[in-house]
Parts: structure tokens; C-alpha cells; sequence
């Protein structure tokens, strides 16, 4: 199916992020997975390790990403792009929500730091 309508992306809740899930495998996308992230205020990031790039753009708010030890505090218009392999983290320090829009290919896994891996359906 060429078109998702917002009414038909399904939302997904984790570590208190919202994961509305436009683009992957199961809405018709073969390669490449795009999600809404809606971040609440005050919400701290969980650090983890993806295996897949991941462009993000800072739709609307402020957040602080930590990209392998890099740290940049970015605001709506902002990109960045965490390379395959990466440990990232992003907080809403801010009392305002934040939301991003990712764009990734299809398969992304997250290590925890525990050992953990997350397979999230919004990209798979």
C-alpha cells in the first residue's frame, strides 16, 4: 500500500517514548522503516547500541542526544545521524514534549545496556 494515513499508524510505548510507526514491512515499505517519536517532557533517554544508521530530525521541542560520547543539545529543524554500531541516548530535559521523525533500514536492533536486544516492530 502506497499511503499510510496518520488514522492507521500504529503506536508503540517503550521506556515512556511514543512510537508511531509509519513505514516498515508490514505497512508495504521493503527497505527503508520512518516512525514519529513523541518524547514527553522530563523524560531521561535509556542508552543503547543500534546496529542500523538512523537519521532523526527534531520535528518539534529540545533534546539532548549522546552519540558515542558526543553530546549535543538540538532543537526543531535539527538532524542527527548516529552511525551503525553507535550507543545513543536522547533526553527531554525540557517541560515542554518533544517529537522526531527516524528514518532507518529495515532490520534495526537495539543492545541494551544489560545485554538485552530489542527488535522493535516499528522497524522490522
Amino acid at each position: 500500500m502506497p499511503f499510510v494515513r496518520s488514522s492507521e499508524a500504529v503506536t508503540h510505548n517503550i521506556h515512556g517514548v511514543g512510537f508511531v510507526a509509519y513505514a516498515n514491512p508490514a505497512t508495504g515499505a521493503n527497505e527503508v522503516c520512518a516512525w514519529r517519536g513523541e518524547v514527553p517532557a522530563g523524560t531521561p533517554g535509556v542508552a543503547h547500541t543500534v546496529n542500523r544508521e538512523e537519521i532523526i530530525h527534531v520535528m518539534t521541542g529540545n533534546l539532548r542526544f549522546h552519540i558515542n560520547g558526543d553530546v549535543a543539545d538540538l532543537d526543531a529543524g535539527d538532524v542527527a545521524i548516529v552511525p551503525a554500531g553507535a550507543e545513543l541516548r536522547l533526553d527531554n530535559l525540557s517541560a515542554t514534549s518533544a517529537s522526531v521523525w527516524t528514518a532507518t533500514t529495515v532490520g534495526l536492533q537495539a543492545t541494551l545496556a544489560d545485554g538485552s536486544t530489542l527488535t522493535p516492530p516499528w522497524a522490522n
